[in-house]
């Protein structure tokens, strides 16, 4: 879930040595940032240093250090810094003698300096002495000393246009432009010890990128990453990643993406891109003639992709290539780059970062899944009666298929236990034994529901059953023949039991899994099971002029059925007219919208707990308490109340009607929107409810720091002495004796507390000055 106009709180981290009283929430009232907000802050003035591109820039404690580039007309090799905490520029301190004029050279911080490493120098003025450098510098600190690294041994080619990052106490070089073509090699020296250092040339292995120059890279998660760049007629927008430990490259797949939600951003080259908590951040570069100045996120974890929506305040940076960038602590600085009409920039701008934990709603109902834990449905499947164990409140909130099949089988057992009960009520009445009727048994003991479903095999349902938790499916080996034929069986169940979103990524794995090796059993399995869009898809790839010869020269084409051989003759013969549908992708429902309408209502019939707020019943699900809560885990697992009843607190604390139905929308849907005195209730709900973490606890955090208004003071102030949240307490006393004729006017308050209203008068007294009192004695 995102939270677009929201303010950035500083991190929260558990105290489990305090108690679980809200008391222990501790505000910072102050002058906060807006997430996902850009701001302009001070261009660097020409009498410090010219407007630039091409150049570097580096963050070494509050302060962003630019290092070369070019003017327009000139190389540079000036050093200037911007302080962060003073928006103030200057020219760095140096001494020694600095790496010659250059631009597309890189640099890094290791320690308490920054290397340089190659570019490109010369005059480019009167375009002489124009050549890539491989030389190596050093600039301390806190000395301003700049000194040059004489390396022994083999050196990597001179280039410009690379990408450079630190780790493990080691600088890595990759690919550039070596003045001829560009390259795709990776270099590495340690930084540790320089006497010592040389060079050294890295056997890489895997999916290696392209050769390519003008990318950025950023590391992230303990791996490397590379997005787009130039790579002659090849340039993709394609992202890898490489494993510094066994050197290994992957191409990451975006086939999983659906149609409908973001895809990665356009090729381009002269971008940006940093690496903050567990996301990438792309801005700018040059995407197919345009200057884009969306800013794009990567999650690292999901792998997915989305383009930030700034906030309504921001002040957006215009598109530009060339730039460059670095992360401060939870922002980004933006600096120079050529904007358009060719025109170096001299702006530095800010982004705040968001810096909330991460969502773990999909992982939750993930880990339920494979644990099978308190599963209440047994799927029997195909004619070999195989057996899949399942939860009813997952399954019926994500497919109305199943839940069809579902409600049909518990009106077949309701009917078979209602049989029961009637004959071993006939045997009570002949003096024969009786046995508690089973309609009133505990829920713990309640028999298995079973579901038969004969056009299902086990296989391809657990994929499904997959998909069902955790809105994705585990993608087998890309390309091998047995896992595409999986994936083609479960699509035919998405088909069968209308699943959209499924449907969507089964379609989008297959076609980006056929190849020349496995396009021919992919096409004869379409055709036996009429999977008609997937047959048209591998008729075409095998009549490309690239791939005909090729495929009809294989074994397979000739064992293959004759109507499919005449088939692909005549597509080859002539190809039918292509046909252009306006009709928009159904792309289903997510996760968070199942789980959303099943809590609103959709979920009722198959409720199986009942949750007491102060004496009022409130159903839910079992099995998603028990997937988001270890509270509820533990106690569903070990202490089920045999009512089926649950008294709902926090610590000692009864949170209020509102606060209690955000917190059941954070559990079953992970939403974290809420009024403030929400907030004020829940704060210590993720450490007394033992929630995967505090995602909800860094929110309301940040909501009662940035949120209380006028308006809605004294709701918070009332919250507030009930959860003894005493700094909040005095916040609110604290608006209401500067606000208090707005305040006064507020029709809550005739229904406050005698004791509030006491408070209120006491802080009044406390804050009204002397001067203030003489003025209202002589109005008497």
């Amino acid at each position: 879930m995102s939270c677009k106009s929201t303010k950035v709180a500083p991190s929260v981290d558990f105290d489990h040595s305090c108690s679980d009283s809200v008391e222990y929430l501790t505000l910072n009232f102050g002058p906060f940032e807006t997430v996902h907000r850009w701001r302009r802050l001070p261009p660097c003035d020409e009498f410090v240093g010219a407007r630039r591109s091409k150049h570097t820039v580096v963050a070494y404690r509050d302060a962003i250090y630019v290092f070369g580039g070019d003017n327009g007309k000139n190389m540079l090799n000036d050093l200037l810094r911007f302080d962060v905490k003073d928006c103030s520029w200057c020219r760095a301190f140096t001494t020694g003698t600095p790496p010659a004029p250059r631009y597309h050279h890189s640099a890094v911080v290791y320690g308490s300096s920054m290397f340089v490493f190659g570019g490109y120098t010369g005059d480019i003025y009167s375009n002489s002495n124009l050549k890539n450098k491989n030389d190596l510098f050093e600039y301390k600190f806190a000395t301003g000393q700049w000194t040059e690294w004489k390396v022994e041994g083999s050196l990597p080619v001179a280039r410009s246009a690379h990408g450079a990052t630190v780790y493990s106490d080691k600088l890595w070089i990759f690919a550039g432009y070596d003045g001829n073509a560009r390259l795709n090699d990776m270099w590495t020296i340690s930084l540790q010890d320089r006497e010592h250092a040389c060079w050294e040339e890295i056997d890489q292995s895997g999916e290696i990128p392209p050769s390519c120059c003008n990318f950025p890279v950023a590391v992230c998660r303990d791996k490397m990453f590379v997005f787009s760049g130039q790579s002659g007629a090849k340039i993709t927008n394609n992202l890898f990643q490489f494993e510094f430990k066994g050197h290994m490259w992957t191409r990451i797949p975006t086939e999983h993406l659906l149609r409908g939600s973001p895809p990665p951003p356009q090729r381009r080259y002269g971008h940006t891109m940093v690496a903050f908590d567990r996301h990438l951040y792309v801005f700018g570069g040059a995407a197919d003639n345009t200057l884009p100045n969306e800013l794009h996120c990567y999650d690292v974890d999901s792998q997915t992709w989305e383009v930030i929506q700034p906030s309504l305040d921001s002040e957006m940076p215009s598109g530009r290539l060339f730039h460059a960038a670095a992360v401060i602590q939870d922002a980004m600085y933006i600096f120079g780059g050529t904007v358009d009409n060719n025109v170096r920039s001299g702006e530095m701008y800010r982004f705040q970062f968001s810096c909330y934990p991460k969502c773990t709603l999909h992982e939750d109902y993930g880990k339920l899944w494979e644990n099978r834990q308190f599963c209440d449905v047994e799927f029997i499947l195909g004619e070999r009666e195989e057996r899949v164990l399942g939860h009813i409140a997952i399954v019926t909130a994500r497919c109305q298929w199943l839940r069809k099949k579902i409600l049909q089988a518990r009106d077949r057992q309701r009917q078979k236990t209602k049989q029961e009960n009637s004959e071993e009520n006939d045997e009570g009445a002949a003096g024969g034994p009786r046995d508690i009727p089973a309609g009133n048994r505990p829920s713990g003991t309640q028999p298995m529901l079973e579901v038969s479903i004969r056009e299902a095999e086990a296989q391809p349902f657990e994929v499904l059953m997959q998909f069902l938790y955790t809105d994705k499916i585990q993608y087998p080996r890309r390309g091998h023949v047995q896992d595409v034929l999986l994936i083609m069986d479960v699509y035919k169940l998405a088909l069968s039991f209308k699943l959209s979103r499924l449907e969507q990524l089964c379609v989008q794995y297959i076609e980006a899994s056929v190849d020349l090796q496995n396009v021919l059993s992919v096409c004869e399995n379409a055709n036996k099971l009429q999977l008609d869009q997937l047959k048209e898809h591998c008729l075409n790839f095998v009549v490309k002029e690239s791939h005909f010869n090729q495929v009809i020269m294989t074994k397979e084409f000739e064992h293959l059925s004759t109507p499919l051989i005449v088939e692909i003759v005549r597509r080859k013969q002539q190809p039918p007219p292509r046909l252009y549908s306006d009709q928009p992708v159904d792309i289903g429902t997510s996760l968070v919208q199942d789980m959303k309408a099943y809590l609103e209502g959709g979920g009722l019939e198959f409720c199986d707990i009942i949750l007491l707020l102060d004496g009022h019943p409130r159903p839910a699900h079992k099995a998603i308490l028990a997937a988001r809560s270890s509270y509820f885990e533990a106690m569903f697992r070990s202490f089920m109340p045999e009512d089926g009843q649950v008294n709902i607190s926090i610590g000692e604390m009864v949170p209020s009607k509102q606060a209690f139905e955000s917190m059941l929308r954070y559990i079953y849907y992970g939403d974290v929107n809420m009024p403030p005195e929400d907030s004020l209730y829940l704060f210590a709900a993720p450490y007394y409810y033992g929630f995967s973490n505090n995602r909800l606890q860094a929110y309301c955090k940040q909501n009662l720091e940035m949120n209380v208004t006028v308006e809605n003071v004294l709701q918070i102030l009332e919250a507030a002495d009930k959860t003894q949240a005493l700094d909040m307490k005095k916040h609110c006393l604290h608006i209401i004796v500067h606000q208090f004729i707005k305040v006064s006017k507020l029709p809550n308050l005739r229904s406050l507390s005698q004791l509030l209203l006491l408070d209120i008068i006491e802080s009044l007294a406390t804050h009204i000055s002397d001067k203030q009192c003489a003025e209202m004695g002589s109005d008497i």
